[in-house]
């Protein structure tokens, strides 16, 4: 399953001609593409997935969303479960 994360743009710069930029998820800071959104602006949220910003979001649905992936990861530690392990 892949998963589409919510972050805040910090930073906007070209990279060889590809607009990226640097995208704090709640901090944690990560580099993405930009370049399928052209018209973000630093303090932006958008969602990134495999390194690419796929959607601009509001601080409003990225908050949200973040609280819920932090109730999974609880709920996991809960019952045992670590990163990217699978039981049965």
């Amino acid at each position: 399953m892949c998963l589409g994360v919510p972050g805040k743009i910090t930073a906007i710069y070209d990279a060889s001609g590809l607009k990226m930029g640097k995208v704090d998820f709640g901090g944690v800071t990560r580099e993405a593409c930009l370049e399928y959104l052209p018209d973000v602006q630093v303090g932006d949220y958008t969602v990134i997935h495999v390194g690419f910003a796929i959607s601009q979001i509001s601080e409003e649905d990225a908050m949200e969303t973040l609280k819920l992936l932090n109730e999974i990861a609880d709920i996991g530690e809960e019952l045992g479960v670590q990163p990217g392990e699978v039981k049965a």
